[in-house]
């Protein structure tokens, strides 16, 4: 019983170094209106990403993650490989 409660409570709690952050990545190479759906779609495949708004005007996507689980390499990796390379917006 003991052991059924501590597996409960692990799964119920996330890890404390866990927190969602959020970067803005600048593509460039979006060049029409279909472009920013084939960039969110790469992005909401990262594991950890929550929320993904692509702005084909502004040539950016702004991306909210799980920090344990993706981080802006990721992003970035998985825009590249969908043919957009990005980079991490200051």
């Amino acid at each position: 019983m003991k052991r059924l409660l501590f597996a409960v409570a692990s799964a119920c709690v996330a890890p404390a170094w866990a927190s969602p952050q959020t970067v803005t990545l600048s593509v460039p190479g979006m060049t029409c209106a279909a472009c920013p759906i084939t960039v969110k779609t790469a992005l909401s495949k990262v594991e950890g990403v929550s929320q993904v708004n692509v702005s084909f005007e502004k040539r950016e996507a702004v991306v909210t993650f799980d920090n344990a689980k993706a981080n802006p390499q990721k992003l970035t990796q998985a825009t590249r490989d969908a043919g957009y390379p990005s980079s991490l917006k200051q």
